[in-house]
């Protein structure tokens, strides 16, 4: 039994590198492109306090769209268990806050997942002539969103933040992404 687990252990963490390195592929090699919209992917809110990765990426999207990246911010993110308000008011909050006037945010607060994230706002882009689209997340979670984006046919580009203060939270959503990834590859 010993000798079966030694030789599966390096067969599985190179398995596991090579995850993480196609993970992390877009945020360490590309960089966004100007475009019609800045889309933020949601993230936990505590009651109405927007979670330390949710403020990140909704920050990044501000800075984002004061360097010209985009007309419009879509926030994305519906109300989830423990949240008073949906992501996505909390990010137009947080983008209200940053001197972004409302006119250019676009709620969608429905969806309770990163393929409804991807899904519903490939609506309101068509909705609204919105061509082309940066996507902000966590490093970690741009992989994921690239796939669903590609299946929804929305044309992205990446920005990617990394909170620093909560390393640990990053280490274990870049593990929890790799089911994550396999998951929504093959359910459609």
């Amino acid at each position: 039994m010993k000798k079966r687990i030694k030789m599966f252990l390096p067969i599985i963490l190179i398995m596991f590198i090579a995850a993480e390195i196609f993970i992390f592929w877009i945020p360490l090699f590309t960089s966004p492109d100007k475009s019609d919209a800045i889309v933020v992917l949601g993230c936990r809110m505590r009651g109405e306090t927007p979670s330390a990765f949710l403020t990140a990426r909704t920050e990044e999207a501000a800075e984002l769209f004061k360097d010209g990246y985009g007309k419009y911010i879509i926030v994305s993110g519906g109300k989830g268990q423990g949240e008073s308000i949906s992501e996505a008011e909390g990010m137009k909050r947080i983008l209200s806050s940053k001197g972004i006037d409302e006119d250019k945010i676009i709620m969608e607060d429905k969806s309770t997942n990163t393929a409804e994230n991807i899904k519903f706002t490939s609506k309101i882009m068509k909705a609204n002539n919105i061509n082309s689209v940066v996507v902000v997340s966590n490093e970690f979670h741009l992989r994921r969103a690239e796939i669903l984006c590609k299946r929804n046919k929305v044309s992205a580009t990446y920005k990617g933040v990394f909170v620093k203060a909560y390393a640990a939270n990053e280490i274990y959503g870049a593990i929890r992404e790799i089911p994550g990834i396999i998951k929504d590859l093959i359910v459609r």
